[in-house]
């Protein structure tokens, strides 16, 4: 039986079962009554894992949520198809599929071979989590002109070879190999 935590109890980064459903904490907000007799209540800003949706709702302090049956596996990236994105798990070496709505632009980062996180929950994924960097090659850039520099950003747009548009720097060429970071599409640094 998984363990109930108690609304009062709920922090920031903790994930909770809440309608079926784990929710992951954004925000926490606890008010207490100056008046006696009041309750203590507990507002929490939260993301549905399964919809990815975010809202605020508030609790009283006494209500109790599930631990989630939550689960993380590495996985590698295989292909894409209609049927969604395929990730082999790197330990039981088995398929794992995702629908193309769960994996979303995560797409813009993923090559063959790239390690990612996947999250289940009740044994069934739910979504994924991508490196904080990733490696890509430069598809295409224009070339460096001298004297570009009196902006002050020195920066161009590249492609890069999933398709994703980035500015990176100046002295940067096609066909090298860059760090993105996945959060911000920005440039993080030759590879």
């Amino acid at each position: 039986m998984a363990a109930l935590i108690d609304a009062i109890d709920i922090k920031r980064k903790m994930y909770f079962e809440f309608e079926n459903a784990p929710y992951y904490c954004l925000d926490v907000e606890i008010s207490t009554p100056t008046a006696r007799g009041g309750q203590t209540l507990v507002r929490l800003k939260m993301r549905n894992l399964l919809t990815r949706a975010v809202f605020d709702k508030t609790f009283k302090a006494s209500d109790k949520f599930k631990e989630p049956d939550l689960e993380t596996v590495e996985a590698s990236y295989l292909y894409s198809d209609n049927d969604g994105s395929h990730f082999m798990d790197q330990e039981s070496f088995e398929t794992i599929s995702l629908a193309s709505e769960k994996v979303g632009d995560a797409l813009d980062f993923l090559l063959e071979g790239v390690i990612v996180k996947l999250d289940k929950f009740n044994g069934n994924p739910i979504g994924l989590q991508l490196p904080e960097k990733v490696e890509l090659a430069v598809t295409y850039t224009e070339p460096g002109v001298r004297g570009n520099t009196a902006s002050g950003a020195v920066t161009k747009h590249a492609k890069l070879e999933t398709g994703i548009e980035i500015r990176v720097p100046f002295f940067i060429e096609e066909g090298e190999k860059i760090k993105v970071y996945t959060e911000t599409r920005e440039f993080a640094g030759r590879a």
